[in-house]
């Protein structure tokens, strides 16, 4: 998959902002086809940081959301900021 078909959009709910300030971690609606190798290929492709970990969830409403630990060097909120959600 090419990197901008794997990620829709970034989740702003109070707990993708409490994962982010407590544990460094995105939230990401996904594709539902994007395996966690596309997933961590396409951050790391598309925000030039190191991907820890990656853990997907499909929902009830059918939307996949991915939570992307991120590397302790670049804060989560920084990348987010860029978006201009936060």
């Amino acid at each position: 998959m090419k990197t901008y078909d794997v990620s829709r959009y970034p989740l702003n709910t109070e707990k993708a902002v409490r994962l982010m300030e407590a544990e460094n971690k995105l939230t990401f609606i996904v594709s539902k086809k994007a395996t966690k190798a596309d997933i961590k290929k396409a951050v790391e492709d598309a925000f030039s940081v190191k991907v820890v970990s990656i853990n997907t969830f499909v929902g009830s409403d059918g939307k996949k959301k991915a939570f992307i630990k991120l590397d302790t060097s670049t804060p989560a909120v920084d990348i987010i900021t860029k978006f201009g959600v936060m």
